[in-house]
């Protein structure tokens, strides 16, 4: 009875079905004895979810009406200003700036490629990318394509996204372009200032041309890749851009908020056009009464409130601070260990995710279920979640995925 552009689909998706292998694993072996790598969430050394306590304590203030009422289509104002800000920090680029509320980055994810990119045309990403971005694209009526992320020295490929950005500019007037920096899942990559100087020359090269180019920069995990500033400076390179270039960013509030179950983030959009801006208001605010009519209020209100409570804030980044810290340790032993026993892995910066290229992952996944360790596989490689590994089981994985591959591969 489905449609016929329904009717074949069906969902796979490869993280929430390594979880469930390990929740299977834990039911029977118990948790202490099995290793959760799969999720993109930090537990604690406990197994349970590591909230931030100042999220806590100030949504629990939170008056009913704030909890159960509707919010405004586009999001409430406060809201809106608080994501710009929490966005940029202090390298808010110039231009015109404006942000709508989605369904967390997802949502923002959702709304870029929708209203960006031309149904039957492509969208651009690297080859280590999100599964869920092909899901979107086919949701919509647009294809996923790839650049090789990285070039011989795991570097930022820019040949291979110049070239790639050339070849579909020859067949297309419009382009968006999707680059998840930085804490790249699943590597944990992110792109230097210089790359960035790059991509935006080519990008520059195309307008100037006529072509319209759309960068969405998924930042979901940018308060776990390090100093809050220092991971933002490239920010500042999105002004005054030609008006025929849109940069897009998909603010999450799950990751950085730990609020992941709330579902609350924000497409924010900058360029050096106002009507560019008036355009984008209009055609997300049109998505979203399309898609959810309107977004969590609680949680808008939540970070509305936490905005102008400085002392608040203040608190919660240090308790921020503290999650990510524990996170770099397990990951800083994993790349330690790979090291020493010479597994090859992709260059990490900060971030939940580490991943290792691998030709057949899922034989790789298979062979450490032995040893009870659940990761997920990827098409080219496998991906290890630091956020969810105790210091204590991070010790000794390297060596057991490298043993992984000597036995399967």
């Amino acid at each position: 009875m489905a449609a016929s552009h329904s009717a074949d689909r069906k969902l796979h998706d490869a993280i929430f079905e390594a979880n469930a292998a390990c929740q299977k694993a834990i039911a029977t072996h118990g948790a202490d004895k099995v290793t959760n790598a799969t999720i993109g969430v930090v537990l604690d050394d406990n197994g349970e979810l590591a909230l931030l306590p100042t999220m806590e304590s100030l949504y629990r203030t939170l008056p009913m009406k704030d909890l159960s009422a509707y919010a405004p289509i586009a999001g409430l104002p406060d809201y809106l200003d608080a994501a710009i800000d929490f966005t940029f920090a202090d390298n808010r680029p110039e231009g015109y700036i404006a942000a709508m509320a989605t369904a967390s980055g997802t949502g923002a994810i959702h709304h870029a490629i929708a209203n960006y990119a031309e149904r039957g045309e492509m969208v651009l990403t690297s080859d280590w990318y999100w599964g869920n971005y092909n899901i979107i694209c086919n949701e919509t009526g647009k294809s996923l394509t790839t650049f090789k992320l990285f070039d011989d020295n795991q570097n930022f490929n820019l040949q291979s996204f110049t070239d790639k950005v050339d070849e579909l500019l020859k067949v297309q007037d419009s382009l968006l372009v999707i680059l998840n920096t930085p804490a790249h899942n699943p590597t944990g990559f992110a792109l230097t200032e210089a790359d960035w100087d790059g991509v935006l020359e080519v990008v520059k090269s195309h307008a100037a041309k006529g072509k319209a180019i759309s960068i969405l920069v998924d930042i979901a995990y940018i308060d776990f890749g390090g100093e809050k500033n220092d991971v933002r400076k490239f920010m500042t390179k999105f002004g005054n851009l030609p008006s025929n270039v849109l940069t897009l960013f998909s603010f999450s509030m799950s990751k950085s908020f730990t609020m992941y179950g709330q579902r609350t983030g924000a497409l924010i959009a900058v360029s050096s056009s106002s009507e560019v801006i008036d355009e984008f208001k209009e055609v997300c605010k049109y998505s979203n009464r399309a898609v959810w009519s309107n977004i969590n209020r609680g949680a808008q209100a939540f970070l509305a409130k936490l905005h102008q409570d400085k002392k608040a804030l203040a608190a919660l980044e240090g308790e921020r601070k503290q999650i990510y810290q524990t996170v770099q340790k397990r990951a800083d032993i994993f790349v330690e260990e790979a090291h020493q026993c010479g597994l090859n892995f992709l260059p990490y910066k900060g971030g939940f995710f580490i991943s290792v290229p691998a030709e057949n992952p899922v034989a790789i996944c298979e062979h450490l279920h032995k040893d009870l360790i659940f990761a997920v596989p990827l098409k080219l490689g496998i991906r290890i979640a630091a956020c969810s590994v105790s210091l204590a089981k991070m010790k000794g994985i390297a060596a057991k995925v490298k043993a992984a591959f000597e036995n399967r591969e």
